[in-house]
Formats: structure tokens, C-alpha cells, sequence
């Protein structure tokens, strides 16, 4: 008997690699270094990790244009779309690590002292007058985002399944860490794990269509399998499973009507880990999904036009429409990341390989601006007596901002209109690459539905603009919310995200031209 030893890319793994390797060595400094200095390790150690792994994959880039497409494992492809994917993914997890790090003048954070102290309990005072916090989130964010990076560039069914537990599991525990509102946290990290628990179901169960139909779990057999002889007999059995691993990663995009909970989700988890999973999941999730739709679904786009169409529309109306009546903006940002989800749909459904640039484009623009909105959030707080409270996420608290913090106010409009696809911001410069390539691609009636949802949405953005800069702060002195001041890094995360999203917004081609 012989044995042939699997061939692996390890160079092509190096980027990955490096952010797993500081997620494990985080790991270990949560059980050798002293808890006062956890959290200037882990947060120079994560930060370090994804600079290390952008300068490894520039490397890679390198490499790739002179070799070519390539593949690093099975189960593995490293190619432009993979390698631009996780560039977009370093982005966003860099700007979350910073916004997870900061403390603010108050000497808090967003994390709770030990997730496991029971709410309202003498321990849990005992562990916030102690000073702790929980620095476990920084491991666990750099795990969840290597596994984010191998989205993109999964091509067979057991690796896309492995990643997207890699990408899920963190998150379940980074959800329920919130420093106040402990049992909402608690809740919202349930609800994430159940929703999980649906998308692996479905995958899982999709998946096993797809290899009984073909014997196989590579995308490529798959496709050769669904345009031969056996796709031809067994037509259902091939639908059924095409529709049901979509099914699974539609569920992490929060499109409807999978998006149940994902609000709820959003809310409760801790403000830095709310825009990482708005931000982060969704892009890797759509670089996973676009990766199969092609590799795999696209001879047969036509037999499942129907399912994925009223998905599509369902995701943005409903984004849009409920997202108009929000009254906390955590909520309303939740649903119109649901809206923005069904634009980004757009770009995978149509039949036009050019959308690959403008989908890896807008995730870019999306995950940026997300990023650094919630950054802001987590500066908005209450205050009762004099001393600073949770943050303060609804509508009401965000009346005149503009008076008690024109930076904070001025970042958080630019972020909005760029949501809004606003001209001159790099929202609008993304809408319109999309809409352009969806048009293309022969969903023009498509793009008529989103532009028409967008045009609806600039409403409530519009309004929470409006709250800040013309009206009077609440309550009779307008001292029942304060903006506390950050230690740093938030105000670098906002500050980077503010830069690039007008940059990209007056020079798109920057970043547009290394995703063609």
C-alpha cells in the first residue's frame, strides 16, 4: 500500500497562517501574562498579527502575478479574487481590533470585566472594581477573521463548511461579552448561535445532495457533474442541494427571510463586535457565495433565478421599509446592512463575471464605513447623576451631537451618506459599479428596485443627520448624554475610516483597479 502525502501551498497559506498563529498565541497569553497586562499585549499582538499577514499577502500578490492562479491545499484556490478578498478582510479586521482595543476617559470599554459573572451578581462587582476586562475577544476576533480569509478562496464543500464554523464559533462567545445590558448580550448571543446552527444545518444538508449526486465535494466535479448525464436525471436532487447551501450562506448574510434575529443579534452584542459582524461576515460570506455561484450554480442561474430573485427583492424592501421605523440606531444600522445586502445580491444573481471588482469594491466601502459608525455608537453614552452610563443607541440620545461633539457628529455624517450612496463618498462610487455591472448582466429590473430602495433609505439616514446638527441636545441642560472621550484608538479607527471612505469616494480607481 502506498500513501500520497496531501501537496500544500504553504506560502500561499502564510497570510492566514499568521493571523491563526496570533489567535493561538493570544490564547496562551490569556494563561501566562498577568491580567494588568493582557490587554496591551493582546492588542499589540493582534494588531501586529493582521499588519504582518497585509505584508505577507502583498507578498503573495507579487508572487501570484508572476506564477498565476494557484492551488495552496484541497480544497483551496489562491487567485485574484481570493487574495483581493482577504485584503478587504485585513482592512476591516484591522479597524476592529483598534475600536475592540480602545478604553475611554472613563477608564471603561465595551467588554464586560469576566463574561462569566453571572449580571447584576457581587462577583461581577467585585470583577469591575478590580479593573478587568475581558481580553479573550482578541484570539477569538483574530481566529474568526482567519477563517474569514479562507472563505474567499474555499472551493469544495467540507473546507467551506470548516471555515464557516472557524468563522461562526468565536463570535457565538464574543457576542455575550458586553460590558452593560448583560442579559440583552447574553440573549443576542443565543439567538447568533441558533441562526448558526440553521445555516450549518441547511449547508450541511445541501452539501450532501451535492455528493450523492456527484460523488464528490470539489466545486469542480460538482459543476461537470450538473451538466452531464447524472444533473440531467436527477434534476431535483441537484436543485435541492444548489438551493440549500445557498440557503446556508444566505443565512450570514442576513438576507430575508433569514435574517430573523440578526437585529436582535446586532443590538445586543457588544458594539466593537457588532460592526465586526456586520462588516467582516457579511463580506466574507458574499466572497464565499459568489465563489460558488460561479464555480458551481452558474450554468443553472436560470433554473434558480426565481428562489434567488424574490430573495433579492424580499432583502431590500424589507431592509428598507422596516429600517424607516427603527427608534434605536443599532437597529436601524441592522436593517439597513439587510438592505445593503440585497443590493450587494444583486451583483451575484446577475450573469456577468465583471461583477466580481464592484461586489469585492463595495464590501470594502461597506465594511469601512460600518466599522467606524459603530466605533462612534460606542461613544455615546448616558449619564445619571453625573456619572457615565451603557451606551445610549437610541434615536432621541443622538439630538444635537453636533453641540456636544462636531468630530463625532461630522464622522458619523460621513459614514451615513456614504450608506446612503451620497456623491463624493465611496458609497456612491460602489452603488454605481454595482448597479452598472448588475445592469450588464441583464438585471435591470433589479437594479430599478434598488436604486428605488436606496432612494427610501437616504430617509432615515438622512433623519438621524437632521437629529444631530438641528436639533437641541435632550433633557433640560442636554446633559443626559454624554460623547466620552477615547484613549486613541477609536478616534484612529474613525479617523482612517472617515479618510478612506471620502477618498475612495473622489478616487475610486485607487482601490478599484488592484480588484479588476
Amino acid at each position: 500500500m502506498t500513501f500520497t502525502g496531501p501537496v500544500i501551498g504553504w506560502g500561499a497559506l502564510t497570510p492566514v497562517l499568521i493571523v491563526l498563529g496570533g489567535g493561538v498565541l493570544g490564547v496562551l497569553v490569556e494563561a501566562f501574562v498577568p491580567r494588568r497586562a493582557r490587554l496591551a499585549t493582546q492588542t499589540l499582538l493582534s494588531v501586529a498579527a493582521v499588519l504582518a499577514s497585509g505584508a505577507a499577502l502583498t507578498l503573495r500578490f507579487e508572487q501570484m502575478n508572476l506564477q498565476g492562479p494557484s492551488r495552496t491545499a484541497a480544497g483551496l484556490l489562491e487567485d485574484p479574487f481570493a487574495l483581493s478578498s482577504q485584503a478587504v478582510l485585513l482592512v476591516i479586521g484591522f479597524l476592529s481590533v483598534l475600536v475592540m482595543a480602545d478604553r475611554t476617559e472613563v477608564g471603561d470599554g465595551a467588554f464586560a470585566a469576566q463574561a462569566a459573572d453571572r449580571p447584576g451578581s457581587a462577583e461581577e462587582s467585585e470583577s469591575l472594581h478590580a479593573g478587568w476586562t475581558t481580553t479573550e475577544v482578541f484570539p477569538l476576533a483574530l481566529l474568526s477573521l482567519g477563517g474569514m480569509m479562507l472563505f474567499g478562496a474555499s472551493s469544495d464543500l467540507i473546507t467551506l463548511f470548516v471555515v464557516l464554523e472557524m468563522v461562526s464559533l468565536p463570535l457565538y462567545i464574543m457576542a455575550d461579552t458586553a460590558r452593560h445590558r448583560r442579559l440583552l448580550s447574553q440573549e443576542a448571543a443565543l439567538k447568533y448561535f441558533v441562526l448558526g446552527a440553521f445555516a450549518s444545518a441547511f449547508l450541511l444538508l445541501g452539501a450532501a445532495f451535492l455528493y450523492g449526486l456527484s460523488g464528490a465535494v470539489d466545486y469542480e466535479t460538482i459543476a461537470l457533474a450538473a451538466q452531464g448525464e447524472a444533473g440531467a436525471q436527477e434534476g431535483w436532487l441537484l436543485l435541492a442541494g444548489l438551493v440549500l447551501v445557498c440557503v446556508g450562506l444566505l443565512f450570514k448574510i442576513a438576507a430575508v427571510p433569514f435574517h430573523a434575529w440578526s437585529p436582535d443579534v446586532y443590538q445586543g452584542a457588544p458594539t466593537p463586535v457588532t460592526g465586526f459582524m456586520a462588516a467582516g461576515v457579511k463580506a466574507a460570506a458574499f466572497f464565499a457565495l459568489l465563489r460558488f455561484f460561479y464555480m458551481v450554480v452558474g450554468p443553472l442561474s436560470a433554473q434558480l433565478a426565481p428562489f434567488l430573485w424574490t430573495v433579492a427583492v424580499a432583502t431590500m424592501v424589507l431592509g428598507t421599509v422596516v429600517g424607516v421605523v427603527q427608534k434605536d440606531v443599532k437597529r436601524m444600522l441592522a436593517y439597513s446592512a439587510v438592505a445593503h445586502a440585497g443590493f450587494m445580491l444583486i451583483a451575484v444573481i446577475t450573469d456577468n463575471p465583471l461583477v466580481v471588482a464592484p461586489l469585492t469594491f463595495y464590501a470594502l466601502t461597506y465594511g469601512v464605513s460600518t466599522v467606524g459608525i459603530f466605533g462612534l455608537i460606542s461613544l455615546v453614552r448616558t449619564r445619571h447623576d453625573g456619572a457615565v452610563g451603557a451606551e445610549a443607541s437610541d434615536l432621541d440620545s443622538f439630538r444635537g451631537l453636533a453641540r456636544r461633539s462636531p468630530w463625532a457628529a461630522g464622522a458619523m455624517t460621513v459614514f451615513l451618506l456614504s450608506f446612503a450612496g451620497i456623491p463624493l463618498t465611496a458609497g456612491f462610487m460602489a452603488k454605481f459599479y454595482l448597479f452598472a455591472a448588475g445592469v450588464l448582466g441583464g438585471g435591470t429590473w433589479l437594479v430599478v428596485v434598488g436604486v428605488a430602495c436606496s432612494a427610501v433609505s437616504a430617509f432615515f439616514y438622512a433623519r438621524l443627520v437632521v437629529l444631530m446638527f438641528f436639533h437641541a441636545p435632550r433633557g433640560e441642560d442636554g446633559q443626559d448624554t454624554v460623547v466620552v472621550d477615547s484613549q486613541g484608538m477609536v478616534t484612529t479607527a474613525v479617523t482612517v475610516s472617515v479618510v478612506v471612505t471620502v477618498l475612495l469616494g473622489v478616487f475610486p480607481q485607487a482601490a478599484f483597479g488592484l480588484f479588476a
